[in-house]
């Protein structure tokens, strides 16, 4: 009895853990969505459709280009975990002014490439003349805010792994209240127009760097004089930090593309049938902000305690984040099983709702096919495993277009999301057989 109190207690601890992370960037995840509602709102009001379809075009041109910068967060949050759970604080500074360097060049390297990079995404998009040419006034603009947000993807990743999800999601927040605030008085006060979305945008992200700036030097004092900013630039022992952050770029593509794969099969079907896999989709994001913080407290906790080298405690941890992995997954699949009134708050059109009902069964089970690829990815960026993610991915995307295609064209639109939910599935499926080959060889007990 008295042992069984113990393991409670432990378990305990360790979930207050787990949730001290998971909550605050469940949190700052929910808070993403509303600075693009308020711009479409704004835009909107501006007296022609046209506008609301250049915010959006602008907007999802960004997305491409941030999606596969990700590794900035995630490299540096495993990694800062580990250095974290050792007590080596010289090491995780020098990875912060590592992270904020590389973001700081990459950035250089899109400003002055951005002719090509925006002539490639409205190549890829395809928005119509009139949206073409408002998306490249506000993708001209916006530019300019590139480096303050790849330096802030370095930030909330340093922050994570330093067990401080509260700080990245203050500066997630405070940033989106900066973009909001600058963009109304841009438009509204300042009489700007359309142009002013795309100012208030770009200055709400400097603003929210200095405020990311501000709070981390308060949170961490000790960081004056301990980053040598002459080696970091010159990036000396930074190997291992570009060797994982080269391969979650490359799994970062290979996501992306299914992504947009997805997208334009399902236009090529017809607007009801885009419109219907959107309404999906979008319960699918929903669901994926509450994973996501699942997945950050992998990356921190089990990152931490894979520093310590305590390989008990890490196994444990892992085995608590399935179990919320699947708590969550369950409430989420018994709320899509009936779905029609999601669909009801996200559209009026009764046409549109009438379709999705047919592929209810699809949105009932992606929370099942994507649960463990989420929980893994945390997983695995903790323990550094990057090449692992990398395969993982590479499998799977490969078998999402072999399955698409030898799917019986009868099927229509449901050959698509057999498709997509076994990529997911999959990732999640190999990662569980990378893991389980890593313990028997004694890897991670190698690496600790």
């Amino acid at each position: 009895m008295f042992s069984c109190l113990i393991i409670w207690q432990y378990l305990c601890s360790v979930n207050k853990e787990i949730l001290k992370i998971a909550l605050p960037a469940i949190i700052a995840n929910i808070t993403v969505p509303l600075l693009g509602l308020v711009d479409t709102a704004i835009a909107g009001h501006l007296g022609d459709k046209v506008f609301i379809g250049a915010v959006a075009v602008g907007a999802m041109m960004f997305n491409l280009v941030y999606w596969n910068f990700g590794f900035l967060r995630m490299s540096t949050s495993g990694m800062t975990a580990q250095t974290c759970g050792s007590g080596d604080f010289k090491e995780s500074a020098k990875l912060l002014g590592e992270s904020t360097a590389l973001a700081i060049v990459i950035s250089a390297i899109i400003i002055v490439l951005q002719w090509p990079i925006r002539l490639l995404l409205l190549w890829i998009i395809g928005p119509s003349p009139e949206v073409t040419s408002l998306a490249i006034t506000y993708f001209t603009i916006c530019i300019w805010g590139v480096p303050p947000v790849l330096v802030m993807m370095a930030f909330k990743g340093w922050l994570l792994g330093m067990q401080d999800s509260k700080g990245a999601m203050w500066i997630s927040i405070m940033t989106n209240v900066f973009n909001i605030a600058a963009s109304l008085i841009c438009v509204y006060l300042f009489n700007m127009g359309f142009v002013g979305i795309a100012v208030g945008t770009m200055a709400g992200e400097w603003l929210g760097l200095l405020y990311a700036a501000l709070l981390v030097q308060r949170k961490f004092p000790r960081l004056d004089g301990m980053i040598d900013w002459r080696r970091v630039w010159r990036f000396k022992d930074a190997g291992r930090y570009f060797k994982v952050s080269r391969d979650i770029f490359v799994r970062s593509f290979l996501l992306m593309t299914v992504s947009l794969a997805f997208v334009s099969i399902g236009a090529r079907s017809g607007d009801l049938i885009l419109a219907v896999n959107a309404l999906i989709l979008q319960l699918f994001t929903l669901y994926s902000h509450f994973m996501d913080g699942i997945a950050f407290a992998g990356e921190a906790v089990v990152g931490k305690y894979y520093g310590m080298g305590d390989m008990g405690r890490m196994r444990r941890c892992v085995w608590l984040l399935f179990l919320w992995g699947l708590a969550v997954a369950a409430a989420f699949t018994l709320v899509y099983s009936f779905p029609r009134v999601a669909f009801g708050l996200l559209t009026d059109q009764q046409s549109v709702i009438e379709a999705a009902m047919d592929y209810r069964v699809w949105c009932a089970l992606i929370p099942a096919a994507g649960m463990a690829a989420f929980v893994w990815d945390g997983v695995f960026i903790s323990l550094t495993r990057s090449m692992g993610m990398l395969i993982s991915a590479f499998i799977a995307w490969t078998l999402f277009f072999i399955i698409y295609w030898i799917t019986p064209e009868a099927w229509g639109n449901n050959r698509l999301w057999i498709a997509y939910l076994s990529f997911l599935a999959l990732r999640g499926i190999i990662q569980t057989i990378l893991y389980s080959g890593y313990l028997k060889r004694g890897v991670l007990q190698n690496m600790a």
